[in-house]
């Protein structure tokens, strides 16, 4: 790969160890074209030539207040991700991690190896499968504009009501606590991240669990099948599972190693929507 312009920078996905096999045709990277690798010492970086002016430090700032933007530069990130996980190990990187040059690559390399070379051979061969689990109180029928006979009518009204949400709660409550426990029997290692906001996620209901669990890729369908068996029809309660991802959620510190060169910049980390309700 050749060096970069002045006006351009190295954006690094991921980290690999080198790889003989290629990326499916279609995938491209921020550029609009396939990325690129840069091998050094034996381990690989996936990259692409982006923009100064859109990733450089000040414009960057911006950019990450909008959401558009955002959303747009992590589905992208994500597509990469993904057609690696296929082929090889990836460890993927922050959203935006930047880096002047090939020089500047190759540093990250070195200042990050002592964490990128366990975590790729601690998660070699294995993959990430997201859980969640939303209490979803079903929507109550419009009352009739009839005004109540007296106050204790509206307060009986609303005390029914509200043990209804109370009750959906302590129903998903339930779930989320004995379902992350067979998970965890069933995986390698777990994640408990915080509940999504509902108002940023789009997603109905309010979120109790959002776990990602850490499984061997040829025991995926064995996890799958366990989380659809573990999962009763609960009345305003559902579950979703999400995958197979890179195991993002397991690299640790591994993305942590910019150097000088290196500008790096967390951006939204979720993962794109898409997977099995139940």
């Amino acid at each position: 790969m050749h060096d970069v312009n002045d006006d351009e920078l190295l954006y690094v996905y991921a980290v690999t160890r080198p790889f003989t096999g290629a990326l499916p045709d279609g995938v491209l990277g921020l550029d609009g074209r396939p990325p690129g690798l840069i091998e050094h010492r034996g381990l690989c970086a996936v990259v692409s030539r982006v923009p100064a002016g859109d990733f450089g430090a000040a414009p960057l700032k911006a950019h990450l207040e909008d959401l558009d933007w955002l959303g747009r530069t992590a589905r992208g990130h994500q597509a990469v991700i993904a057609a690696l996980a296929g082929i090889t190990c990836p460890l993927p990187l922050r959203l935006a991690t930047v880096c002047r040059d090939e020089s500047g690559v190759r540093r990250l390399l070195d200042s990050g190896r002592a964490r990128f070379v366990p975590a790729i051979e601690r998660l070699d061969g294995r993959v990430e499968w997201g859980v969640k689990v939303y209490a979803q109180p079903e929507r109550q029928a419009p009352a009739p504009e009839v005004k109540a006979a007296t106050g204790r009518d509206y307060l009986r009204r609303r005390l029914g009501q509200r043990q209804s949400r109370d009750e959906t709660w302590r129903r998903a409550g339930t779930l989320a606590r004995a379902l992350h426990a067979e998970l965890c029997d069933r995986a390698e290692a777990e994640r408990l991240h915080r509940p999504q906001n509902a108002q940023l996620s789009g997603e109905p209901g309010e979120n109790v669990l959002n776990a990602a669990y850490l499984v061997p890729r040829e025991r995926s369908e064995e996890f799958v099948a366990a989380v659809r068996d573990c999962v009763p029809h609960i009345t305003g309660v559902r579950v979703e599972i999400t995958g197979p991802w890179a195991p993002y959620s397991f690299v640790g510190e591994a993305d942590g190693g910019q150097d000088a060169d290196a500008q790096g910049r967390e951006g939204a980390q979720d993962q794109p929507e898409g997977g099995e309700r139940l």
